[in-house]
């Protein structure tokens, strides 16, 4: 009795061993589940992290390369602008040495009239001006060249005709002084002498002097811009004058009112007139 006693909890306890180790297996295999799952969770972070950082990476790199390009378009905007920078100083640098030729061709040319002080040579920068006083080239009151005018002018055209780089302004200045009573049926204010004297200038050089008339034009200023006093007999001596300004080719471009004048052509003036500005009435003068 004791022995069917004995093995009567044996089944009990093959159930209970078989109910714990089911337990433990449940146990281990949930944890490892829960391991999996935990160390997927990490690896799934990691996955997206590293795919957000490649992203960024992505990103900075186009942005640099963005910044690349554009270094290197600048860059090449740099290297045109240094060649045209050079090429524009280079293009100064040879005026500046013929205009210097030029002026040195001109006072050896006319170095008897600088000497007396009948004509006055100046340079500023490129560009470079000639001043005849009237009785150089003209008698009083008149527009049309003297013999020795002619002369002066033969030398002074046989130096502007080489000159080929240059426009060429020539204008006419007179004193406050009224035209004669004599003269005012051809002239009846200073700015028709002044522009008929610039006029014929021109012609002359463009006749005689060999200079193309389409270097040239023409202007009058009558009495509007003066250099000295009007009150001496010295300023108003320095006011009758004739200017040649010869304007580099470059400044001409910039200055398109230059570079588009139109030159004066047909037979010498006697009596064109420049118009004064509104409101501002000519004066007279010889």
């Amino acid at each position: 009795m004791e022995t069917e006693r004995g093995r009567a909890w044996v089944p009990w306890l093959v159930t209970a061993l078989v109910a714990v180790l089911a337990g433990l297996v449940l146990f281990l295999s949930h944890r490892s589940t829960a391991r999996a799952d935990a160390e997927a969770a990490v690896a799934a972070a990691r996955a997206s992290d590293a795919e957000a950082a490649k992203q960024q990476l992505e990103a900075k790199l186009a942005a640099l390369e963005a910044e690349r390009a554009k270094l290197s378009t600048e860059k090449e905007q740099l290297s045109t602008e240094k060649e045209q920078l050079s090429q524009t100083v280079q293009e100064q640098e040879a005026e500046l040495a013929r205009l210097k030729a030029t002026y040195e061709d001109l006072q050896d040319k006319l170095k008897k009239e600088i000497a007396e002080g009948a004509i006055r040579l100046s340079q500023d920068g490129g560009r470079l001006q000639v001043d005849l006083v009237d009785k150089v080239l003209f008698d009083s009151g008149d527009a049309s060249i003297s013999a020795r005018g002619q002369e002066v002018l033969t030398r002074l055209g046989g130096v502007l005709s080489k000159v080929d780089d240059k426009l060429i302004q020539v204008s006419g200045h007179t004193d406050d002084s009224p035209p004669t009573q004599k003269l005012q049926a051809t002239f009846p204010t200073n700015w028709e002498l002044s522009v008929a004297r610039a006029v014929n200038v021109v012609r002359f050089l463009q006749d005689k002097g060999g200079v193309p008339a389409k270097r040239m034009l023409a202007a009058g200023y009558g009495d509007t811009r003066p250099l000295g006093a009007n009150a001496s007999p010295q300023g108003r001596a320095r006011n009758r004058r004739i200017e040649l300004l010869l304007i580099p080719e470059l400044a001409a471009k910039r200055n398109p009112a230059l570079a588009k004048a139109t030159p004066v052509k047909g037979t010498p003036a006697k009596a064109s007139a420049v118009k004064p500005a509104v409101g501002k009435k000519p004066q007279a003068g010889r």
